[in-house]
Order: C-alpha cells, then structure tokens, then sequence
C-alpha cells in the first residue's frame, strides 16, 4: 500500500456531453511510500507524456528501470516532495513541490513547483488544476510566501492553467529547452502566497 495523504475534487466547467468523465472520481495524494501497482501507473502515466511531447524533462523515455529509479529516489530527497493525480485510483499524473534548501537564506520564502504533468488519455478533466491547488495550499501552509514554476512556452494549455490560477508571468528565456533539434522558449512563473493586509 501506498502512504498518502488524500484530498479529492472534481472538475469543474466540464461539458455535460462527458459524462464517463464527469463520473471519474479524481483525487489528489501526496506519496510518500509507492506501491508496485502505484508505481507501474505513474511510470505508464510518465512515459504517455514523454511520448505525446510535454510535461516533463525528458524528451524520449529512459526506460522503466530508469523512472522506477527516479521516482522512488525523489521519494529520499527532503527538499521534494510528490503529489500524484489519480482517476478512479489510477495515477494519470504527478507535480512535484519543491523547497529550497537550507543553505539558500535569501530565497527560503519562495518554494517551487515542478515536473507538472497529466497523461493525454487523462487531460480536460482538471486534475492539473487539482494537483497546483493541492501542492499551492501546501507551501502556503509551510509558511512560504512565493511559488514559482517554469513551462515551456509550447505549453500553452499549461501556460493557460497556470494564468487562470492567479501566477504571474515575469520572463522568457528565449533558449529554456532543445526539442526535436530546435530551441523552445520557456515562460516564468510566480504566485504570492501570503498577501500583506
């Protein structure tokens, strides 16, 4: 079994014309430990992603011994921590928060969301919008005072998201990523968490 800590939702603004998907139940977990059924689904979750082009660094996959390796390593890095989408208890998706480290005084108010990203067989159904909530909600939670994320610009529905959540965009930098050979811009990202009154 895997340690979770659950939150759920559902999607909002959806056509009543999907009505399969309007049924899925979403959810929200913070992992902690995986199972073998969890992680043979993020990984499948992973590698639909990386094959349909967007939401994470890598650009072919590494191959399953690899993701295994790398998701249950991040599991050990304090500074990480990893929330999954699930639909009807499958994960579809993952996003990562991450804290700064210790070392880094000047920036300790400011957290950063990462690695976002939904499977295309599980997209539209605003489980992207429920894992930035969650892991939102959780560095405003931890006292942190600035989220910042980082897309490239193809992203656009994840630009769209990200701009509809209240995230300002500060930048380009008009050589963020090499894809298929050429250069993608990427766009930055930052939310305050903590409002002065």
């Amino acid at each position: 079994m895997s340690a979770v800590d659950s939150s759920t939702g559902g999607p909002k603004g959806m056509p009543p014309a999907d009505i399969r998907e309007a049924r899925a139940k979403l959810t929200v977990d913070r992992i902690t430990v995986f199972s073998e059924e969890d992680l043979l689904a993020l990984c499948e979750a992973t590698d639909a992603a990386i094959i349909d082009g967007g939401g994470f660094g890598w650009l072919q996959s590494p191959g399953r011994q690899v993701m295994e390796s790398y998701f249950k390593g991040l599991l050990m890095v304090p500074e990480r921590e990893l929330y999954v989408g699930r639909v009807d208890g499958v994960i579809v998706g993952s996003t990562q928060l991450v804290r700064p480290p210790r070392s880094n005084e000047a920036q300790a108010m400011a957290a950063t969301l990462t690695q976002t990203f939904v499977a295309p067989y599980a997209r539209r159904l605003g489980l992207a919008r429920m894992m930035v909530i969650r892991a939102e909600e959780r560095a405003r939670a931890m006292g942190y005072q600035v989220l910042n994320l980082d897309v490239r610009e193809t992203h656009t529905s994840a630009i769209a998201l990200y701009e509809d959540l209240g995230f300002e965009r500060w930048g380009t930098h008009p050589a963020y990523a090499r894809v298929a050979g050429k250069m993608v811009a990427g766009a930055f990202f930052y939310k305050l968490l903590q409002r002065k009154s």
